[in-house]
C-alpha cells in the first residue's frame, strides 16, 4: 500500500470572516452565557444566600459594627448583662460551631431590637424600658438569636449579596465597592426585613429556648401584649413594624404556654434592680 502526503490548500485553518468580527461574536457569546448564569444565580439568591459561610458574614460585618470602647461604665454593664443572658439561652440550644452572638446596646428611645449580619444583635433603650421581667426580655433575645441561627439576615439581603459575590470573582475592586455600599447599610433596619415565615420560625425557636431555660413560658407574650395595648390607633412602634405582630402569632405564643403548662409555682424572673439603674443612669 502506497501512502502520499498531499499538499493542503492554503487558508484551510483560516476563517473567511474578518478576525475582529469573529472576536466580537465570541465575546458576545461568552458575555451572554455569563449573563445568563448570573441571572439564574440572582433569581435563586434566596436559596443560595444561606449557604454563604458564616465566617464570611462575620468578616464583612466589621465594616459596619462599631467595636469602639464603651463610652460609659453603665453601657458596658448593660451589654455585659445582655450578653450573659444571650449566652445562657444559647447553652440551652447550641448554635453551629462557627456561629456566635454578640449583643449591643443602643442608647436611643426607639422601641426596637434587631439581629443583623455576623451574629450581631442590637437592643434599644426604648425597648428595654418596656420590659416587665427577664422572661419577657429573654423571649425577645431568643427570637433575635433565632434569626441569626436560621441565617435570616443574609437571606434578607439575598440578591445584593449574591451579585456582590459574583462580581468579586470577576473584579475584586468593583465587588468590594458593591459590598461596602451594601454592608454599610446592613446595620440599618430598613434593609433587613424578615417575612412572616421567618418570624414564626423565630417565635418557635424562642419558645423552645425559654422553656429549656426557665421550665415554663410565663411572661413570653408580655411585651407583645403591652405593645399591642399601647398601640391603639396611633402609629405602631418600630418593633411592630420590623417584627409583624399578627393576632395569629400572639395566639401561637399563648397556645404554646398552654402546651408547655408550667408547675403552679412557676414565677417570673425579675430584672435586676441594678440593671434598671444602669438604664436610667445611661440616658442622655
Amino acid at each position: 500500500m502506497e501512502y502520499s502526503n498531499p499538499e493542503l490548500p492554503e487558508g484551510i485553518n483560516t476563517s473567511k470572516e474578518h478576525p475582529l468580527k469573529e472576536f466580537l461574536i465570541l465575546t458576545a457569546g461568552v458575555t451572554l452565557i455569563i449573563s445568563g448564569l448570573i441571572l439564574i444565580l440572582v433569581l435563586l439568591s434566596d436559596h443560595f444566600a444561606k449557604y454563604i459561610p458564616f465566617s464570611w458574614e462575620k468578616h464583612i460585618s466589621l465594616s459596619f459594627v462599631d467595636e469602639a470602647p464603651k463610652n460609659t461604665t453603665n453601657k458596658k454593664n448593660i451589654e455585659t448583662y445582655l450578653q450573659n443572658l444571650a449566652d445562657k439561652l444559647v447553652l440551652k440550644q447550641p448554635l453551629p460551631d462557627d456561629m456566635t452572638i454578640k449583643v449591643h446596646y443602643l442608647d436611643q428611645d426607639q422601641v426596637n431590637a434587631f439581629a443583623t449580619l455576623g451574629g450581631h444583635v442590637y437592643f434599644y433603650r426604648g425597648l428595654l424600658d418596656k420590659m416587665t421581667s427577664e422572661n419577657a426580655l429573654a423571649m425577645v433575645m431568643a427570637h433575635e438569636i433565632a434569626h441569626v441561627r436560621y441565617r435570616h439576615p443574609i437571606q434578607s439581603l439575598g440578591r445584593g449579596v449574591i451579585f456582590a459575590v459574583i462580581v468579586s470573582t470577576v473584579s475584586s475592586s468593583v465587588g468590594d465597592t458593591i459590598m461596602q455600599s451594601l454592608f454599610n447599610q446592613a446595620g440599618f433596619l430598613t434593609v433587613l426585613k424578615f417575612n412572616r415565615q421567618m418570624e414564626i420560625a423565630s417565635d418557635e425557636y424562642a419558645i423552645q429556648s425559654l422553656y429549656a431555660h426557665y421550665g415554663h413560658l410565663k411572661g413570653a407574650d408580655d411585651l407583645f401584649k403591652i405593645l399591642q395595648d399601647e398601640h391603639g390607633d396611633n402609629e405602631p412602634y418600630e418593633f411592630l413594624n420590623t417584627h409583624p405582630l399578627t393576632t395569629k402569632r400572639l395566639k401561637y405564643i399563648q397556645t404554646s404556654e398552654e402546651k408547655y403548662r408550667p408547675a403552679t409555682n412557676a414565677e417570673l424572673t425579675a430584672l435586676p434592680d441594678q440593671f434598671k439603674k444602669w438604664l436610667a443612669n445611661n440616658q442622655k
